[in-house]
């Protein structure tokens, strides 16, 4: 058994704009290195993107401190022109996309339970 406490799970959805999802599709399949590098070295992990036809963005991620890999994510250079470029793919934007991001509430998670009943 391991003493290192669980990652946090964190889920958000944003909504891109329908006319731009094929670009979107295509600006992720090769993400610039600095920027993976960038999210890498402030705690992302197993960060996924899912994208269905109707602009539905499903994200999702494991952390130590959601909010402490935001702000190291801020404080980057690489992250201010990802933004930058990406923002105008989503609708309904108030600021930023990373600024934007909601985490949904965790309301069930299959090895947790399984772990409380071993």
């Amino acid at each position: 058994m391991s003493d290192s406490p669980a990652p946090q799970r964190v889920c958000f959805l944003l909504k891109v704009r329908r006319d731009r999802l094929e670009e979107y599709r295509e600006r992720h399949a090769a993400v610039w290195p600095e920027m993976l590098a960038a999210l890498a070295q402030t705690g992302w992990r197993n960060y996924s993107l899912f994208l269905d036809d109707s602009g539905l963005l499903v994200g999702y991620l494991e952390t130590d401190d959601f909010a402490a890999a935001q702000e190291a994510m801020a404080r980057t250079e690489v992250n201010a022109r990802w933004q930058a470029e990406m923002a105008p793919f989503f609708e309904a934007l108030e600021g930023r996309p990373d600024e934007a991001m909601r985490a949904l509430p965790m309301v069930f998670h299959l090895e947790s339970q399984l772990a409380e009943l071993a």
